[in-house]
């Protein structure tokens, strides 16, 4: 067998290509990184359903449960408490999840940009060769991991005596099932949500570290724009690999692009959660920053958008009105809370 060719002169130079976007192949990097963390190769990996850590639909439930359970108790601790600074640790906890985010979004793309190039959209997002290749699922694994991590944005908001609002505690606990439905459910498309919902991450966490920071940051409303059009695109791709799936698979006589890799249940469950992400978002951004709507819309707006979480120590009065006790730390109505998470 001969010997490969050596390497000219400007394949040695740190230039980008279609395998190497960033000029230098950040897989075997990647790789030592995790070798020295977990022990072995990420070459090594294999997701297995009901075997490998956190891929039981009992162990994400009961982290989710568990998630809710700190919610509503650590707010009730932090009643008749003063809130915590903890400035130090919030922008820590912005910093690593923007880099956190910045890597993992990296990888993806010098793993996709190649299947992209050579075998197109489809291809990508519809063949398990091509979207749900052995790296591709290491990255899918790992971003699903993140998601328990991000749930401490929560104990930050209780800790500080923050709103907990439903659209940011609904958002976090049904993004961490979403990806476990994805991961059992072998979606190819997957990659699509999860690199523009990185892509926003990078963006918002470092918003949040900068504006932990003091800084004074314009681009505030962009934020929830991004997040909106994240979803927008999510849903244009879900929805066209679902209809591909179901035409194909059951009414093949109907118009379709052919064969769409994944799990039903993985289907319904990706348009679910995404489409109620997108009328929540929506909501949250006319509510928020759009002050010259009807001022009745708008209240409908803020309540499905920005309604706190239920609480025991609200009480109505005889006119009707909410009554909050003061210690809660979280207003009924009039906040604006962050929309904090995509």
């Amino acid at each position: 067998m001969s010997a490969a060719p050596p390497a000219t002169f400007f394949e040695q130079l740190p230039l980008p290509t279609v395998d190497r976007p960033f000029g230098i192949h950040l897989w075997p990097i990647f790789d030592k990184a995790f070798t020295a963390v977990v022990g072995y190769s990420a070459n090594d990996f294999k997701f297995v359903p009901f075997e490998t850590p956190m891929s039981t639909l009992k162990s994400t439930s009961i982290f989710v449960v568990i998630y809710y359970m700190i919610i509503f108790g650590g707010r009730e601790l932090m009643r008749n408490r003063e809130p915590f600074k903890l400035k130090t640790l919030f922008l820590i906890h912005n910093l690593y999840l923007t880099a956190i985010s910045g890597i993992l979004l990296a990888l993806f793309i010098e793993q996709l940009l190649p299947t992209l190039v050579r075998g197109g959209i489809f291809h990508a997002i519809c063949h398990h060769d091509g979207g749900w290749t052995q790296p591709l699922v290491v990255l899918y694994y790992l971003n699903y991991l993140t998601k328990y991590l991000e749930l401490l944005d929560t104990v930050f908001l209780f800790l500080k005596k923050k709103p907990l609002t439903f659209l940011h505690c609904y958002h976090h606990g049904a993004t961490a099932v979403l990806c476990y439905t994805q991961l059992i459910g072998s979606t190819s498309v997957s990659w699509v949500p999860i690199v523009l919902n990185l892509t926003v991450h990078v963006v918002m966490y470092w918003y949040y570290f900068q504006s932990a920071r003091g800084v004074r940051i314009w681009w505030k409303e962009w934020v929830t724009r991004l997040q909106i059009i994240q979803f927008i695109i999510d849903l244009g791709f879900v929805y066209f690999a679902s209809y591909t799936y179901f035409t194909s698979t059951y009414f093949d006589w109907m118009p379709n692009a052919g064969k769409c890799a994944g799990e039903e249940f993985a289907a319904f469950s990706g348009i679910i959660i995404l489409s109620s992400y997108l009328v929540l978002f929506i909501s949250f951004y006319y509510a928020t920053y759009k002050k010259d709507g009807k001022t009745t819309s708008r209240k409908s707006l803020r309540r499905m958008s920005q309604a706190p979480l239920p609480d025991l120590h609200m009480a109505k009065s005889p006119n009707g009105s909410v009554k909050s006790a003061t210690t809660s730390g979280a207003k009924a109505n009039g906040s604006t809370p962050r929309s904090r998470k995509a």
